[in-house]
């Protein structure tokens, strides 16, 4: 494997006068100079003020490791010295360096402040340098090479250190959870994942998901935890896809020059730009047009974009999440959704589990909804011992829908909460709760049966008075083993007063003026 050592110019050991560079030990040369320790690639961290001196030491590792390829990095911290500055602009580094699985990595921790060294220990300590520190040292009477040790980091040997990270990992995933003590082993063991990736990576995530699964809140939570760390300084700026149609999806996005189209009396900069530097999440982008699918794909490709009207590209850096509710690996098949946008869009892609694959995870979330309304109100919130109970056991059951998930269940402690009398949620306010969602429910349920048999067009047209009826109809239809069987059922008042002698036909007829048949009805 090839040997690859990422370490800081020493400003003052790699500075030797003309007489002594070749007489004194210099450790980023001396490292060079090594039989057994052949470098193939160093990467030579210095600050713009030390290009000089960088270039000497560069010319001089050229004499006696021609082999080994110098790249000079300009890394610039205002104060050296300060812990967290440091720390933050290596982790930043860390991340935008593209490690390689042929390569072995040695970090050079002799030169330098010590600031820098211990960030270095602890950075790759925690796996964002995936390599072994190496450490130098002069010969006898300072004469190079010197010596040199790579030190293989034994975590059972500093168990404070790794108890500290654990620690900061696990109020991590609390964060991205927005504190929410959830109990569901998968989503758990998905948001430990997000939370590695968070910290590590800017490469585009795609969040998919049901309705209310709470994609919109774990897009904002990466970003707040990426600017908490410095990894980024812009804007969140987030946009409903759904809501971007015909000609103005482009100017929303991209932007748009003055003048450049009727209406446009300003320029507008678009999202794109509004997120450079920050985070752009773009939900529901399965909803996006064709055309404007061609311009984000390069966008995201080469951070550059033409705004609507204009002849010069602009250009803007910025980190990409998207969510959506579809398959969009079905929808490529089906040539709704461009593959290669896909591809680029889902380097980190994370399914999330709906409320129905989540049933232990609704009491923690009911008890985070009363603490928000708490503060809100400024006084304590709650259910009574019985009304907690009864609500529980309706929100669990595998009969509740909750169509919309974490969304539907939070707006309905809410309403409870604004209608309880004093602070405490009573067995009435449940009961109440509970009859208004079936209702909901069973009217959701018609509607989709409806709008999948007739479309929504036809459903929109159609009274609210024969919607109900047919949705009735349908209901008992899909009960019944025969056409007959549901004539008789729907018609049982009529035959025994013999006004209906034939209760097929008349069901036949009347699912007729909706274009139906039995056998669609039945499929």
């Amino acid at each position: 494997m090839k040997k690859v050592v990422i370490g800081f110019l020493g400003s003052t050991l790699d500075r030797r006068g003309k007489a002594e560079r070749w007489e004194k030990w210099r450790p980023s040369v001396g490292l060079c100079q090594h039989e057994d320790l052949l470098i193939d690639r160093f990467h030579l961290l210095c600050r713009r003020h030390d290009e000089k001196l960088a270039l000497q030491v560069k010319e001089d590792i050229a004499m006696v490791s021609p082999e080994t390829t110098v790249k000079i990095e300009f890394v610039e911290f205002r104060n050296p010295w300060d812990f967290e500055e440091v720390f933050s602009g290596l982790l930043d580094y860390s991340q935008h360096y593209r490690f390689r699985e042929n390569e072995e990595y040695l970090l050079h921790i002799t030169t330098g402040t010590h600031v820098s060294q211990i960030c270095m220990f602890l950075l790759t300590e925690a796996g964002y340098f995936p390599g072994r520190l190496l450490q130098t040292g002069p010969g006898r009477n300072n004469s190079p090479p010197g010596s040199y040790d790579i030190i293989d980091l034994d975590l059972s040997k500093y168990d404070c250190i790794a108890r500290r990270f654990a620690v900061q990992m696990r109020n991590d995933i609390s964060f991205l959870k927005s504190g929410i003590n959830t109990r569901n082993q998968r989503f758990n063991d998905l948001i430990a994942e997000v939370e590695k990736v968070t910290l590590r990576s800017d490469a585009p995530i795609l969040l998919s998901g049901p309705t209310g699964a709470g994609k919109s809140r774990l897009a904002r939570q990466i970003y707040a935890l990426r600017r908490q760390y410095q990894q980024l300084k812009g804007e969140f700026v987030e946009v409903n896809c759904a809501t971007l149609r015909g000609d103005m999806a482009m100017s929303a996005l991209f932007g748009h020059k003055k003048g450049s189209f009727t209406g446009a009396t300003e320029a507008r900069q678009g999202l794109l730009k509004a997120a450079e530097n920050g985070v752009l999440f773009l939900d529901e982008i399965g909803e996006l047009g064709g055309d404007e699918q061609v311009m984000l794909l390069r966008a995201i490709e080469e951070k550059r974009f033409l705004p609507v009207g204009a002849d010069k590209e602009v250009a803007s850096d910025f980190q990409l999440i998207c969510g959506t509710n579809r398959d969009l690996h079905a929808d490529c098949r089906t040539g709704k959704f461009r593959s290669d946008l896909l591809a680029r869009i889902k380097f980190w892609e994370f399914n999330l589990p709906g409320l129905s694959d989540r049933p232990e995870d609704i009491e923690p979330n009911i008890d985070y909804e009363l603490t928000l309304h708490s503060q809100r109100l400024g006084k304590p919130v709650g259910f009574s011992t019985e009304a907690r109970q009864k609500f529980l056991q309706f929100a669990q059951a595998p009969a509740s829908l909750w169509p919309a998930n974490f969304r539907d269940l939070n707006s309905s402690i809410a309403r409870m909460v604004v209608l309880c009398e004093g602070s405490r949620i009573g067995i009435d306010d449940v009961e109440r709760e509970v009859l208004r969602l079936k209702r909901e429910w069973r009217a959701d349920e018609q509607e989709d049966v409806l709008t999948s048999l007739l479309g929504r067009p036809a459903c929109e047209n159609l009274d609210q008075f024969d919607r109900l009826q047919l949705a009735g109809v349908i209901e008992v239809c899909r009960r019944c083993g025969s056409l007959a069987a549901a004539g008789r059922q729907l018609f049982a008042a009529s035959l025994a007063k013999k006004r209906s002698n034939n209760d097929s036909d008349r069901l036949r007829k009347y699912l007729q003026r909706f274009g139906l048949t039995w056998e669609r009805i039945k499929l």
